[in-house]
């Protein structure tokens, strides 16, 4: 029973793996069966037809016969060929022969593959003939119109090619055979041959046309448009001398008249139709009559600026020479009771030195300015520069003379902090004897007399002559710092002074405790030696050691009331 029971399994899984195998299989074949459809229906025929209505001569009937051929061998050999196979392959698949329906499937893909290459080389290749027709045809009648359209233009205005016309005439000419070639290649069937002819004749035209569209106006320029400009420019520079311009540095006539030698040879360049090397030299040429007239402009402008300017600039000229000459005599005064640095000593010397440097050049600038013989961009550009130097040198002198008075400003603010800081001290010193305390430290007197000591020296530096207000300032700030440390120091050693004797009461609840009375024994020996620090540690420690947490309500307590 048992061997039966595996025999069944044995053939339910062969039963199982037939069916999924031919499944599979079957796929294959339709898909095969696709594929070979597909290739039956490409339109070879229907582009076959369309050859044949073409000119069936030399190279167009080589072609078609080999296409039909191939077609034909595909479709009467191969395809009726992959039929008989697909079957055979079906077949097998029925009587589970899937080894052998392997080996028919694999023929099949074969076959299909070299028709389906067959038949994709033939449609290129009838696309490539067919498309080529009709770009030719498209094209060449693009290419005749616009040469009979170059040819009415060239002959119904010879005039304006010049010279140049019979050498276009003559390129125009040397397209017509070309036109004969592409039909007689059109006519014998050839037209691959006659779209190469095409592709050439194409460049070659283009190049003709663009010559025959660029030569009039070129000519144009040459022959009137820049020698319109030239004659202009030159009637300006007339007007301009005669208005009292000075303006021979420009050289322009000289330039011109180069310009226009210039202008014969490119004439004689585009006779030879050397069409781009004359177009480019006649933008060069445009763009420098352009940079003519914006120099003439400039001048003009610059003029207007000379003659709107000139005389405020002198009037500032003559306020600033004022104000130097004032500030220089204010800092004569104001060295008599203060120091300057040596870089501040010598600003009022040598901006008296460039205010004169300044009025020489600008008297020299106005004699050149009523002599008539100096470019006005030139004039200009002095006179702006004098301007600009006064104006930098008028900002340079009001803050030297804001730092003058800031002296003034500087040795009052000096005095009154230096009364200040004295209150200050006195009234720490006072606070410090005051005190219900057994003494004041010897440290603390150290610094009073140190901070006392700076004061002395601020006050001395306050009644030397002339002042030094950096070092008054420095000795000032050193006096603060001292002043603001001896204050928070006595602060604080009179609020840790209230903090022991606070301590020291609240622990004597715990003398009982012998450990903790020696302890503040030791720190009311301290105390009473003025040694706050060593009083204050041991209070401290006892109180904790007693009750922990004492100290920190303590400490709280003496802090509100202060």
């Amino acid at each position: 029973m048992k061997y039966v029971i595996i025999g069944i399994i044995i053939l339910i899984a062969l039963i199982i793996v037939a069916f999924i195998m031919r499944r599979k299989h079957t796929a294959v074949i339709n898909k095969l069966e696709v594929e070979k459809l597909q290739i039956q229906h490409k339109p070879i025929l229907e582009q076959l037809t369309k050859v044949k209505q073409l000119n069936m001569n030399g190279e167009t009937e080589e072609k078609f016969e080999r296409w039909r051929g191939s077609w034909t061998e595909v479709m009467d050999d191969h395809m009726p060929a992959i039929d008989e196979l697909l079957f055979d392959a079906e077949e097998a698949i029925d009587r589970l022969r899937f080894r052998k329906a392997t080996e028919i499937e694999k023929e099949i893909e074969s076959k299909i593959a070299y028709a389906d290459g067959e038949m994709n080389r033939i449609l290129e290749e009838l696309d490539e003939l067919i498309g080529s027709e009709e770009l030719n045809r498209v094209e060449m009648e693009d290419l005749k119109k616009r040469h009979k359209a170059a040819r009415k233009s060239l002959l119904a205005h010879q005039h304006s090619f010049g010279n140049a016309a019979g050498r276009l005439e003559k390129r125009l000419e040397s397209i017509r055979p070309r036109f004969e070639e592409y039909d007689e290649l059109t006519a014998s069937g050839n037209y691959l041959k006659a779209r190469e002819t095409v592709l050439g004749l194409s460049d070659e035209a283009k190049e003709t046309f663009a010559l025959i569209e660029d030569v009039p106006v070129l000519l144009s320029e040459i022959q009137t448009k820049i020698p319109q400009s030239i004659r202009e420019l030159r009637a300006g520079l007339r007007e301009m001398e005669d208005g009292g311009y000075f303006i021979a540095h420009l050289k322009m006539e000289e330039r011109l008249s180069e310009i226009e030698r210039e202008l014969d040879d490119l004439k004689l360049s585009l006779e030879s139709l050397e069409v781009a090397e004359v177009k480019e030299r006649t933008i060069l040429l445009e763009e420098e009559i352009n940079g003519f007239y914006d120099k003439l402009e400039k001048e003009v402008y610059a003029r207007h600026y000379v003659e709107e300017n000139h005389a405020h600039i002198a009037a500032d000229l003559g306020e600033l020479s004022a104000f130097t000459r004032s500030t220089a005599d204010e800092a004569r005064f104001v060295q008599q009771n203060y120091r300057l640095s040596e870089q501040e000593a010598a600003i009022p010397e040598a901006a008296l030195e460039q205010v004169a440097g300044m009025e020489k050049r600008f008297n020299l600038l106005t004699g050149r300015i009523n002599a008539g013989q100096s470019a006005s961009s030139v004039l200009e550009e002095e006179l702006k520069a004098i301007d600009e130097e006064s104006k930098q040198l008028l900002d340079e002198q009001a803050r030297f003379s804001d730092r003058l008075k800031e002296l003034r400003v500087n040795e009052t603010d000096a005095r009154a902090r230096l009364s200040e800081l004295g209150r200050i001290l006195q009234e720490t010193d006072r606070k410090l004897y005051k005190a219900n305390t057994p003494g004041i430290p010897e440290d603390m007197d150290v610094r009073l007399e140190e901070a006392e000591e700076q004061l002395f020296i601020v006050s001395r530096n306050l009644q030397e002559m002339p002042l030094n207000m950096a070092l008054v300032n420095e000795s000032l700030a050193k006096a603060e710092g001292y002043i603001d440390e001896v204050s928070k120091k006595a602060d604080e050693m009179l609020e840790n002074v209230d903090l022991i004797e606070r301590l020291i009461q609240y622990g004597n609840r715990y003398r009982s405790n012998p450990a903790i009375n020696e302890q503040l024994a030791e720190a009311e020996e301290a105390f009473h030696q003025c040694r706050y620090g060593k009083a204050l540690e041991d209070a401290a420690s006892a109180v904790e050691a007693a009750e922990p947490g004492a100290l920190k309500k303590i400490e709280v307590l003496v802090k509100q009331e202060v």
